[in-house]
């Protein structure tokens, strides 16, 4: 399933699909992707911020959850490092002094410990939408909380090299150059004081690769972004396939 061009079609008709994509992705998750003592919730308020998908820690009998629980499908969270075309590591930079914290906590006190975000065009269709997106996506990589971040529009004068850039320099002061000719991103972060960043860049036509999301320390899930996508194309109006579908 190749990823399709979304600025061919309005905000509204985006909205549809992305909501789509975004309880694909709940359900897998859901489904056998996590272990038992996680779940993911579909636009779970946190203070300010919306997240698409949130990753939760439940409780056991002891009120803990545990890291290394296997999947209701039996499949274990996997240890090794993640593979992408770009992987980095850096120390991220101190929050400077006076500058807001973001405290991030679930309302039935479950821990909160990664996030998915889908971006829409309006989070870089003005500088106020973008300024508020990084600084979601910075906050709750601040705060300790991993996130996994697609991106299927192309880089924009406020993003010219693309969101992964804008966060990476955000959070470590370092800039990052995409490889030509794949405008679109699909980053994960394990955060923590040394960031760590697998980067997938891919451009319209392009498949879509799995990617982690990680839970507790190098512990991870995989994403199963190709088929969740797959499913809700699958469901989305024929007419609009038909033009996403056109060529050139």
């Amino acid at each position: 399933m190749p990823m399709h061009d979304w600025t061919r079609v309005d905000g509204n008709i985006y909205h549809d699909f992305h909501g789509a994509w975004i309880y694909a992705m709940r359900g897998a998750l859901n489904c056998g992707v996590l272990p038992k003592c996680y779940y993911a919730l579909a636009d779970q308020v946190m203070r300010t911020f919306g997240p698409d998908v949130v990753t939760l820690q439940g409780p056991t009998t002891n009120g803990h959850g545990h890291p290394h629980a296997t999947g209701s499908s039996g499949a274990a969270v996997a240890e090794s490092p993640p593979k992408a075309q770009v992987e980095a590591r850096a120390v991220k930079r101190p929050v400077e002094r006076g500058q807001r914290r973001l405290t991030i906590r679930h309302s039935s006190g479950h821990r909160v410990v990664a996030v998915i975000e889908l971006v829409s065009a309006a989070n870089k269709g003005s500088t106020a939408g973008f300024n508020s997106f990084l600084g979601k996506a910075c906050g709750l990589l601040n705060e300790g909380v991993h996130l996994l971040v697609i991106d299927p529009f192309p880089p924009t004068a406020r993003d010219p090299h693309g969101i992964h850039a804008a966060i990476w320099e955000e959070l470590t002061g370092e800039p990052f150059e995409p490889p030509a000719g794949q405008p679109l991103t699909l980053a994960s972060y394990r955060a923590g004081d040394e960031l760590s960043a697998y980067v997938d860049p891919v451009a319209v036509g392009d498949p879509m690769p799995d990617k982690p999301l990680f839970l507790d320390g190098e512990l991870f899930v995989t994403v199963p972004l190709e088929a969740t996508y797959a499913a809700a194309w699958r469901a989305f109006p024929s007419e609009w396939r038909l033009v996403l579908e056109a060529p050139g």
